[in-house]
């Protein structure tokens, strides 16, 4: 999906790219850009992730700083707003790279936080974008992520060839901080619908309803939806969903409470009357705290489950 006549032609990489961030979801994304012909410097504050991301072809560098001394687009995958403000303002990385370098923050971070890093970039002689990611570890892994972009276009129509050879689809959703808002109002959908999915599972099974039809009714009915088709969060309708392998990650109930947490505040910020997506963010919150903690988002049926007094793994057997 790279555009432009450089990739794939055996001439040497047609830019550097320094990538800050090489873990779970960072350090595939590096060795995607990697096998896509650019020359990667990497840097990661855990040494066996940076060791993971030399394995894959990255050039590891000592510091965010060193990274992206020469670089010509640096991305960044970190964990929240406060890292990636640190790092382009207090800890020097906007100042170590060349003017007009283009800052690509691949975080899910504040719609505030991310229009403040825009600004520091900018300030600094920068260009930037936001480019928050969905797909999780797989996507990132397989080359399959979509990616959400806030910013100027022509700075997407630079990035969208290094965005593509990292995932399946990239969308220009408009100025700074756009990226972001895309991204947490999706995951609010993503989120509202697993629950009620998994209370839909729950209730099925209580009635006497089997998993297999509840999921061949409304696959192909009006409940159809991802968190259903792509993620059931019962075994059995779709295999290569986290619930056959005991609700391994996948999408972490985790990172689920930290996108949702976002959503709210964006929305009590804004006003908005969003009763549905502030309570999902209540419950992934407690859910992300005890019992989900290590588990696939979708796990939060078992709560669901216990909360109501029914069987771990639902009373109806497949008919």
């Amino acid at each position: 999906m790279v555009s432009g006549t450089e990739h794939g032609t055996g001439q040497a990489p047609w830019r550097t790219i320094a990538f800050i961030g090489l873990g779970h979801m960072g350090g595939p994304m590096a060795a995607n850009l990697v096998a896509a012909g650019h020359r990667v410097v990497g840097h990661d504050l855990v040494a066996d992730a940076l060791k993971e991301a030399a394995s894959k072809g990255v050039v590891p560098a000592a510091s965010a700083v060193e990274a992206a001394s020469g670089a010509d687009v640096v991305i960044t995958m970190l964990p929240a707003g406060r890292h990636v403000l640190a790092l382009y303002r207090d800890e020097g990385l906007l100042a170590a790279a060349a003017p007009g370098t283009l800052f690509v923050d691949c975080s899910t971070i504040d719609v505030a936080d991310a229009r403040l890093a825009h600004e520091a970039a900018v300030a600094a002689g920068h260009r930037a974008l936001d480019a928050p990611v969905s797909g999780g570890v797989v996507g990132a892994e397989a080359g399959t992520l979509t990616f959400m972009t806030g910013g100027g276009a022509a700075e997407f129509a630079e990035a969208e060839p290094l965005l593509c050879a990292m995932g399946r689809k990239a969308v220009h959703c408009g100025a700074a901080g756009a990226g972001q808002a895309a991204k947490i109002c999706n995951n609010m959908i993503l989120g509202v619908s697993m629950v009620a999915v998994s209370e839909a599972f729950v209730l099925g099974e209580s009635l006497g309803l089997s998993a297999q039809a509840l999921f061949d009714v409304a696959s192909t009915a009006s409940g159809q939806c991802w968190a259903l088709t792509s993620n059931c969060p019962v075994p059995g309708p779709v295999p290569a969903s986290p619930a056959n392998r005991d609700y391994r990650p996948g999408f972490a109930a985790a990172l689920m409470a930290k996108d949702l947490g976002l959503a709210a505040g964006a929305a009590r910020a804004a006003g908005v009357d969003a009763e549905l997506g502030l309570r999902a963010a209540q419950l992934y919150e407690e859910f992300a705290a005890g019992e989900g903690a290590t588990r696939d988002f979708s796990a939060i049926v078992q709560t669901i489950r216990r909360r109501s007094g029914a069987p771990e793994e639902g009373a109806a057997d497949a008919s």
